[in-house]
């Protein structure tokens, strides 16, 4: 076999041409510690904070707490695979998830790991999980409503796109189905939906992706989760993926709303990760950067300027509250990062009040400014009127005599009551809603018997959907109320107080007895 030397150094020359050293300088540490979640390292002198570490074993961490001979490493995964004396590198990136359309429909842990079997997500596209909130002058005030669909909130305590409003109340007061009916009631509106679920029971998740499954919703939402089994990393890290996974729209022009489930769960995972970390413990032993760990999180929801897209992210924060204590650290660390707060009152819910909302304690900073002109001029006084009712009702319990304009403002608070009660997972499109307040405070149900508001309630809204839908649509397309569209919605209550009671009194009548048949 013979050798032609001008090709073979024809290829060493073409090798040595495209030949590239690619030197991999990473610092490299070893594993001191491990437990609970957390490690500390000796050897990665270089580390900044925040920043990807792995470990040889194939788990990923994030470098926590700089020290002068050491660092604290939190684990975010299976910190049981990892032993003493491990090695540990330095990756100089920063913690990402994956984002964008393919995580619609999906259920995910904090990391974009899927959950839900239906196979890898397949995305190029990834998002810091931390990143600065977007300042001041890249910002709008919070003009365009955001409707949730529940009569009580889009009429006292409105939302707007943009805007971070908190759910506050004791557990079991129906604080996450205020959070699911507004998921749900985003069905035509565009805006695309996370419901990030931290240190929850896994089957009350199960329960509310069956829901939002039912009712359509999985189609516009994604479910990050990380349940109360999961290490206090994951739990930690939950509510910032979440965001970043809403930053993607929000910096596309759309709009996206976040319910974070609950951010109670989140602060303890904290605590329990800074006093692992020796970090000196605070009021509750909470480590004093407990409120930083929240406002960082909630600055990033933000209504965009024109400029930049316009787009914007709305958060729904759950606190609970331990004995209706609002005053403790974490509640009122949240209601003064966020524009306001819907209070849950377990008095009211266990009344059968649901939405169990305390009207003179709930409040929205942002205020008419989140609603459309109709509902402003029908609901503009109810949320004084309501708490009006609550102390005059208190009042009328001592057994005073009353004279006949209090006792006539105290049946309207009971049917006003009675008409913003509503049932779970059953929205109601705003339209719907401004004709059954516009009836309730303008004095169309005074001689409705208070147990059969609701049933009024619903033939109203049926009777105005197929018998004047001419009047309904009116309001849909003008979103105000004129002379002439008030004067058509008192005929169209006219029409139906006189089919209501003939309906009503037809229901009452006795039945004859039928006559017997003779051959």
């Amino acid at each position: 076999m013979k050798f032609n030397s001008d090709e073979i150094a024809s290829v060493i020359q073409k090798e040595i041409e495209q030949f590239a050293s690619h030197i991999d300088v990473r610092e490299v540490g070893r594993v001191l510690e491990v437990g609970d979640g957390i490690a500390q390292v000796y050897g990665l002198s270089g580390v900044m904070a925040g920043e990807m570490v792995e470990f040889s074993s194939g788990v990923n961490g994030l470098a926590f707490n700089l020290e002068e001979n050491s660092v604290g490493v939190i684990i975010l995964g299976d910190y049981l695979k990892i032993n003493e004396g491990e090695e540990v590198r330095s990756t100089g990136q920063l913690l990402s998830v994956p984002v964008g359309d393919d995580l619609l429909g999906r259920v995910v842990d904090p990391l974009g790991n899927p959950l839900d079997g239906k196979g890898p997500i397949v995305t190029n596209k990834r998002r810091d999980v931390e990143t600065i909130a977007t300042g001041v002058a890249e910002r709008q005030p919070v003009s365009e409503s955001l409707q949730t669909g529940i009569k009580a909130v889009d009429a006292m305590t409105p939302i707007g796109r943009g805007q971070r409003e908190l759910i506050i109340g004791d557990r079991k007061t129906g604080k996450t189905a205020i959070a699911i009916d507004a998921i749900i009631n985003q069905r035509d509106s565009g805006v695309k939906c996370f419901y990030v679920a931290v240190g929850q029971k896994e089957s009350t998740v199960a329960g509310v992706i069956e829901k939002l499954r039912e009712s359509g919703a999985m189609d516009y939402t994604t479910v990050i989760v990380a349940g109360a089994s999961v290490p206090a990393p994951l739990q930690y890290i939950a509510p910032y993926s979440g965001t970043a996974m809403a930053e993607e729209y929000m910096f596309a022009g759309g709009h996206a709303l976040v319910v974070y489930d609950d951010l109670s769960k989140q602060a303890v995972a904290y605590r329990e990760l800074s006093l692992l970390m020796r970090r000196p413990p605070g009021r509750e032993a909470f480590p004093g950067d407990v409120f930083y760990c929240h406002s960082r999180l909630l600055e990033r929801s933000a209504k965009l300027s024109d400029a930049l897209g316009g787009g914007s992210i709305t958060s729904l924060p759950i606190i609970e509250t331990l004995e209706g204590e609002v005053s403790a650290y974490i509640p009122t660390n949240v209601i003064s990062i966020t524009d306001g707060q819907i209070y849950l009152q377990p008095d009211l819910f266990f009344s059968g009040v649901k939405p169990a909302m305390n009207a003179g304690i709930s409040v929205s900073r942002v205020g008419g400014a989140a609603q459309i002109k109709a509902m402003k001029k029908v609901a503009g006084g109810l949320r004084l009127d309501l708490a009006a009712f609550r102390e005059l009702e208190a009042f009328a319990q001592m057994g005073t005599e009353l004279d006949p304009a209090t006792q006539a403002r105290l049946d309207r608070g009971y049917r006003m009551v009675e008409l913003l009660k509503q049932g779970l997972y059953n929205p109601l499109h705003v339209a719907d809603q401004v004709l059954v307040i516009y009836a309730g405070t303008r004095g169309h149900l005074d001689q409705v018997p208070v147990d059969q508001v609701s049933d009024w309630e619903e033939k109203f809204v049926k009777f105005m959907k197929d018998q004047q839908s001419e009047v309904r649509d009116e309001l849909v397309e003008t979103k105000d109320l004129s002379d002439e569209l008030i004067a058509k919605i008192e005929a169209a209550l006219a029409l139906f107080k006189t089919q209501f009671e003939n309906a009503d009194s037809a229901a009452s009548a006795p039945v004859a007895e039928a006559e017997p048949v003779t051959a």
